[in-house]
């Protein structure tokens, strides 16, 4: 077993909502023993991919760092649940343009949940996906330099001017439209490339145009036992946070424990989000 894995610790669980939610089980034996059961995930809408929010914050409520690891999440974080469990079932990745270094590859590496991934019938790398108004991002990054896996660019009229030319000699990449709707984009995912499932990995802007356009369901966030990060960069960012409520809550096995909460979005003008 690769030391990532071996450095994972196991959560227990603190409090357990899940049958009063519309979700779907899933799992093996070695991820429900370090989850503390299965993991859940709720069913995509007929007409747009669900979309799950994936952060990690400190004790004091930032999302913010020059370096994630910064945040204190560990490795149970990024190997069980931000690498892993949170993208298992996914069609695609989602990320804003600033969350998107160099180096950046949104896959699995922890062999057991490669193997759930390959289970629930899904290729071995989810699609790349990344949002940008203005395309001021790396074009030759790692997330776009991998022929044999799809990437959809959700791009604004001045990203699609910046980079159409040279994407449009690298046909692994879609350029989907980005307009002022964005239930019209991801329908468009939906309906012309079968994107059912979409793990959304930030940024705080990214994430909180789609909680507006109430397009989530869903938010795993894991907080840290410690205080820090950039101040003031809670995961939402707007003027209408969602309610949220408790699906699951677990808390690692360890001396400084972090807490793993799987939350059902619910928008303040209407009922919870379930489906």
């Amino acid at each position: 077993m690769p030391s990532a894995a071996c450095a994972v610790r196991k959560l227990i669980t603190v409090e357990d909502q899940s049958r009063h939610f519309s979700v779907t089980s899933i799992g093996n034996a070695w991820s429900r023993e370090y989850y503390d059961g299965p993991f859940h995930v709720f069913a995509s809408p007929v007409d747009r991919p669900a979309i799950s929010l994936v952060f990690v914050q400190t004790r004091d409520g930032n999302t913010g760092a020059s370096n994630p690891e910064e945040l204190g999440g560990g490795p149970t974080d990024k190997h069980l649940l931000y690498e892993g469990l949170s993208r298992v079932a996914a069609d695609g990745v989602l990320a804003g343009a600033s969350s998107v270094g160099h180096s950046v590859f949104f896959t699995i590496h922890t062999p057991q949940l490669v193997a759930l991934r390959q289970e629930l019938g899904l290729p071995r790398h989810p699609a790349q996906m990344v949002m940008s108004n203005d395309g001021h991002f790396d074009v030759n990054a790692k997330i776009f330099m991998t022929p044999d896996v799809p990437v959809f660019l959700l791009a604004g009229d001045r990203c699609r001017a910046r980079v159409a030319d040279e994407f449009a000699r690298r046909p692994w990449i879609t350029i989907v439209p980005l307009g002022g709707d964005l239930s019209a984009t991801f329908k468009r995912l939906h309906d012309h490339h079968g994107i059912g499932r979409i793990s959304a990995v930030g940024g705080r802007v990214t994430a909180t145009s789609l909680v507006d356009a109430g397009l989530v369901q869903d938010i795993y966030l894991t907080t840290s036992p410690i205080d820090g990060g950039e101040p003031d960069t809670p995961w939402y960012v707007g003027e209408r946070k969602p309610r949220l409520d408790t699906i699951v809550r677990k808390q690692e096995v360890s001396a400084a424990p972090i807490v793993f909460e799987h939350l059902a979005l619910r928008l303040r003008s209407g009922p919870a989000i379930t489906r």
